[in-house]
């Protein structure tokens, strides 16, 4: 098995399919070498028989943590090739290839790739140049992450102490692990996700701006583990009922 893709899932019936849909065109006529893990997370809704029907594997880990979810899904991965792509983003057709021909150069030792949003708005590009600034200074990378699973293996996966912004940290973590083999963490540009909208439209489009530069610390104290209820709010219990607007 070449590829093993792991999708968190917490009440993903709406986008599931689409996502679904994406790594299959992706996965060509290769699909014999691309396993799909679906990790549901306190599930309520229709994800779990999406995800069997769609012939994925399943994963239960009801934990509130984005790092225990993502771990729970590579533990059993089989592939070669460990990808995570969360359930309100598409990959682009040439995903797995590009990801395959970039790691069979031995230059990279993982990565990311662009991000492009359902849609756009003054608010939205200022957050997503704000995002690519910050890789252009860190040298990180974002969105759908992917490594060899003995990479990921040995800097030991995503770091469970935190609440969120565990991708930023292993991405950090996997670039220093790198360097040590003499490697990149690279970030593809011939492919990219498209990912869903749906926190800027419940919270406002200037929503991340107004967080990153009025609510530092509660984003610290949420990141830390001192205070939940953000990361509750904004990950977690976010698909857990209906809300059109939610600007506390």
């Amino acid at each position: 098995m070449r590829f093993s893709i792991v999708i968190p899932a917490h009440n993903e019936e709406l986008y599931l399919p689409g996502c679904l849909d994406s790594i299959e065109r992706a996965a060509g006529d290769q699909r014999g070498e691309v396993e799909v893990i679906v990790v549901l997370n306190r599930c309520t809704d229709g994800t779990e028989r999406i995800a069997q029907e769609r012939g994925a594997r399943i994963v239960r880990e009801d934990g509130r943590s984005l790092a225990k979810i993502r771990n729970a899904g590579a533990r059993v991965a089989v592939g070669e090739v460990l990808v995570t792509i969360d359930a309100d983003s598409r990959m682009s057709a040439n995903m797995l290839c590009e990801i395959d021909g970039a790691l069979k150069t031995g230059r990279y030792v993982g990565g990311g790739v662009p991000i492009r949003p359902e849609r756009t708005s003054l608010g939205i590009s200022v957050t997503l140049l704000m995002l690519r600034a910050s890789m252009l200074v860190t040298g990180l990378s974002c969105g759908l992450f992917w490594c060899l699973r003995r990479d990921f293996e040995a800097i030991g996966g995503f770091n469970e102490t935190l609440n969120f912004a565990e991708d930023v940290e292993f991405a950090r973590r996997l670039k220093s692990h790198g360097r040590k083999k003499q490697m990149r963490l690279g970030t593809l540009r011939r492919a990219f996700i498209q990912t869903s909208c749906r926190k800027f439209d419940r919270f406002g489009d200037w929503h991340a701006f107004h967080l990153m530069f009025f609510r530092a610390g509660e984003l610290m104290r949420g990141y830390r583990g001192a205070d939940r209820r953000f990361s509750d709010r904004y990950y977690y219990d976010f698909n857990s009922t209906p809300s059109p607007r939610d600007k506390r």
